[in-house]
This record gives C-alpha cells, structure tokens and sequence, in this order.
C-alpha cells in the first residue's frame, strides 16, 4: 500500500498519521499543500488532523480550495480511497466529498479525551478488521465536532449503512452520536476521533491500529 499524508500550514497530525500507515506496512509519502498533482501509484490519501489555515473562514474551508485540494477530489472521484481524520474530515465535507457538516461542539468547549466508540459497520475497508457493535476506544481533540446533516441526508446514509462509527457518551452534540461516515463508494471515510493516536500501548490504547491494518491487507489484495 502507497499512502499519501496532506500537510496544510496548521496541520499537527500528519506525522501521527504517517507512522500509522507505515506502522501498518504502507509507503508513505508527504505531500506540501502547494502541490498540485499527486505522485504515480498512490493508493489512499490521508488529510489529517489540525487547524488547516488557521481555522479562518470555516475549519477546513480554505484547505479544501487549496492547490492539492483538486488533486484529492480528483483521486477520490476516481474512486481512490481517501480517509480525513478531524480536520481531515471538515475538510472532507468542505469538499463535498462527505454530506454533512462539522459544527462548534454543543457544549462550546474543547473536548480531548478518550472516548468509546461503537463500530457500526464492518462493510467498509477502514472497518473490517473489527465486529459490528464492537466498543473500541480512540482519543478525540476538537472544538467543531458536532456533525449535522438534514433530516432526508441522515435517513440516506443511515439506510445505506454508511455511518461507520457512533459515540457511545456523545461528547459534542452530533446528531445520532455520529462520529465518522462513509461516502457512497464507501472509499472515503471521515472521522472526528484519532485513531492515528492509537495504534500502539504505549499510547495509552492500540484500537486504532486494526483500522489502519485491515485497510492495508485490502488495498495490498485489491
């Protein structure tokens, strides 16, 4: 697996996730923002976590308009996989390549902690290393987590399976404790939590590291 990680002015994740997919077998490359064409033979793009651009405008707003930013919609379009973890994921929808938006957290405070998460499907390639209803346990860090979509998108994605994971104590206000979903290809995946912060003990739990695994073993078959 050839993985490449986005680094926009304000990402503070991008190593975090690279060790992830290297750390699960994959070859990773960097990719400076102000690139506008990705290298040769990549199989999945990781937009990481962070404060792209500062967080003006909206968070993930101006990262989305970005030169590599097309590049990334053109890949996922394409039907690459692509996974936006917090940022990422704001980013993600900013794109339009996620329905929905990320929100300021219903409490107006900034939450990171641990937190449990429900896996609420396994037909996907970031999920099937886990069982469906499985409790795992992933780190959160973010002030605009509160995930929102109209009554007719929500009764979409969750008629076609595509919310990937659900908080079991919702920390930000999401609606139907959602914290990451799939797109309709179910080859991109945004999520609030950090599974890149846990894949190894000695990061307090290694939960993450299964989704990271299973995604490699299936795109080093596909």
């Amino acid at each position: 697996m050839k993985a490449a990680v986005i680094t926009f002015p304000g990402s503070n994740c991008d190593r975090d996730l690279s060790m992830a997919f290297a750390a699960a077998g994959a070859d990773v490359v960097k990719i400076w923002h102000k690139e506008t064409a990705l290298p040769e033979g990549i199989d999945i793009i990781g937009v990481p976590g962070g404060f792209s651009y500062g967080d003006y405008l909206r968070c993930g707003a101006i990262a989305s308009r970005s030169p590599i930013g097309q590049a990334v919609a053109d890949f996922a379009g394409k039907g690459g996989y692509v996974i936006g973890i917090c940022n990422g994921f704001q980013v993600l929808t900013e794109m339009r390549l996620l329905p929905g938006a990320l929100m300021r957290n219903a409490g107006l405070k900034f939450v990171s902690k641990p937190l449990a998460l429900r896996v609420a499907t396994t037909d996907s390639a970031y999920t099937s290393g886990y069982e469906a209803g499985q409790e795992i346990v992933i780190p959160v860090a973010h002030h605009d987590g509160n995930y929102q979509i109209d009554p007719e998108g929500l009764a979409r994605i969750e008629g076609e399976d595509r919310v990937a994971f659900r908080y079991v104590e919702n920390p930000n206000g999401s609606v139907d404790d959602i914290a990451g979903v799939l797109s309709e290809n179910r080859r991109v995946l945004g999520m609030m939590p950090h599974p890149e912060r846990a894949i190894e003990p000695a990061q307090g739990g290694a939960d993450g590291a299964a989704l990271f695994r299973a995604l490699s073993g299936m795109l080093a078959t596909a």
